[in-house]
């Protein structure tokens, strides 16, 4: 039944997909392994993107259907075992301001929390002031600064400078993604790196936060 579900999810059928995910925690079965199973199929929408067999339409589908799984999956977990094992580490994430795409952020936030992150969103279209009283307050050891559109770049780097600026910038790492981020965009901006895809974001919290 996973490998059903992971099929379904990489191969976009929305319906199929759901009632898989219904029918298997109804069952009795894990929703940690449904989680797991969406991981998987992401990584597959991911290579066909990076293909070009899937374009931003389907990325689009891709992150509502994870929003609807999650909806059912994630109150079974509450209390459980993950609950408690969410310690891998903090990550502060939002949309920079003047930019309202949040497809992207919405699966690396659903990735981290599948591979055991505590993240926290902060939507979309944020200003500099709100990250920089965010980062004060929690003191989060990771920041993810996300932005589809080339304005995204200097609110990137305005954010990036006010925290500097803020005495909150050597704390924390800081990465990038979205759009047409790369490493001039990185460089310009001042963060520690960037990625192209949710699992470049997982793999750098891996080596940022590595017990």
């Amino acid at each position: 039944m996973l490998e059903e579900l992971v099929r379904t999810i990489a191969d976009m059928e929305e319906e199929l997909a759901l009632q898989v995910v219904r029918e298997f925690v109804s069952g009795g079965g894990d929703p940690q392994q449904v989680l797991d199973a969406c991981r998987e199929a992401m990584d597959l929408v991911g290579k066909r993107f990076e293909d070009g067999e899937y374009f931003l339409p389907e990325l689009m589908l891709a992150g509502d259907l994870l929003e609807q799984i999650s909806a059912i999956v994630k109150p079974l977990l509450v209390g459980g075992p993950q609950a408690s094992a969410n310690t891998a580490g903090t990550v502060l994430i939002g949309t920079v301001h003047g930019d309202l795409h949040d497809i992207g952020k919405n699966i690396v936030v659903f990735m981290l929390e599948v591979n055991g992150y505590n993240v926290i969103d902060l939507g979309i279209d944020v200003p500099v002031e709100d990250f920089v009283d965010k980062v004060r307050e929690l003191k989060p050891p990771v920041l993810a600064l996300s932005g589809f559109l080339t304005l995204a770049f200097d609110s990137m780097k305005e954010t990036i400078d006010a925290l500097s600026d803020a005495g909150l910038r050597d704390s924390l790492k800081i990465m990038i993604g979205g759009g047409q981020v790369d490493e001039a965009v990185r460089s310009y901006t001042n963060a520690d790196a960037f990625g192209l895809n949710a699992m470049d974001a997982v793999s750098l919290c891996r080596q940022w936060l590595a017990a």
